[in-house]
């Protein structure tokens, strides 16, 4: 897949702005960002739903212009909502789907793959969120597609669900499906993808393997406190002291919580007490987390992947 130049305005809201995007075949692909980022924009242009005001869209060497018929074959969309007939069964959504393809999946093999061997003869409507999440997996998969573009396919299941749709997410990975995937979840992203790229206001801020990305933020860990002092609710915090302290990397306040970029964790945290002892402050938080994804969005535009 390969984006140059991508844009999209919604009248004086800029979705998507000069967006350049490469995606190797056989790669799983994650485009990680809060609300609003663009993600989604991106997405539907790059399934053809969406036409793009200016810019160039390559999907396996076609484009939606000329190729139309061709893409339709070849690739599978999950979108962030899918709405089936409630009284419909499953296996009559999954054989009226397998219908649209020249070549695909035989319907049995995948109600077995999305693990929907026992609510075959249910109606969608009796489906629980999980169950259907799993359902629109099983149609973007019928036509057996060479590229897979899931849009938060896990939002609002509970940890069971979306485990079982990470597995299989990881299967098709294993079969060398190239995958487009967008989340605003970390763990997500770091578990399923090759690669990820980080989006603000309609552009990528950066883009890597997360080892790449994290090493942005200039330190292993992080660590977050909160104090109270002796005669003020909201006591100053003397940071040229903490930043002085050999291994911390940068401080920043969110909400109200420290929090400091640290690259040698056991020689700072000894001395980060002692400093804000000698201010005559007292923690009420104290705790410490290897750097993340999250931390590395934090560090570049102030807000976290799950802000609106």
């Amino acid at each position: 897949m390969l984006l140059r130049g991508l844009r999209k305005a919604f009248g004086d809201v800029v979705a998507v702005d000069g967006l350049d995007l490469e995606v190797a075949r056989g790669e799983c692909f994650g485009l990680l960002g809060p609300n609003g980022a663009g993600k989604t924009t991106t997405i539907e242009i790059c399934e053809g739903l969406t036409a793009a005001d200016s810019g160039t869209v390559e999907l396996l060497g076609f484009d939606w212009g000329t190729g139309a018929a061709a893409l339709r074959q070849r690739i599978g969309i999950q979108l962030q909502e899918t709405q089936f007939p409630e009284k419909a069964t499953v296996e009559e959504i999954l054989r009226l789907f397998r219908s649209f393809y020249h070549h695909g999946i035989p319907v049995d093999e995948l109600i077995g793959k999305a693990q929907l061997e026992e609510k075959r003869k249910a109606r969608v409507g009796t489906l629980s969120g999980g169950q259907k999440q799993r359902l629109a997996m099983a149609c973007a998969l019928v036509g057996d597609p060479e590229l897979l573009f899931l849009d938060e396919p896990t939002t609002g299941l509970d940890p069971q669900a979306r485990r079982h749709l990470w597995d299989l997410v990881e299967q098709l990975k294993q079969a060398g499906r190239t995958i487009i995937l967008t989340t605003h979840y970390m763990e997500e992203a770091d578990r399923l993808c090759d690669r990820v790229a980080i989006m603000d206001h309609g552009r990528v801020i950066a883009q890597g393997t997360t080892p790449e990305l994290v090493a942005l933020v200039g330190a292993d860990h992080i660590v977050e406190f909160a104090v109270t002092g002796h005669h003020t609710a909201a006591p100053q915090v003397n940071v040229a002291q903490l930043t002085a302290i050999p291994g911390i990397q940068s401080h920043r306040v969110d909400a109200g919580l420290h929090q400091l970029s640290v690259s040698e964790l056991h020689v700072a945290v000894p001395r980060i007490f002692n400093a804000l002892e000698a201010q005559g402050l007292h923690l009420s938080e104290f705790r410490t987390h290897s750097a993340t994804l999250d931390d590395v969005f934090l560090a570049l535009t102030g807000r976290t992947l799950r802000d609106d």
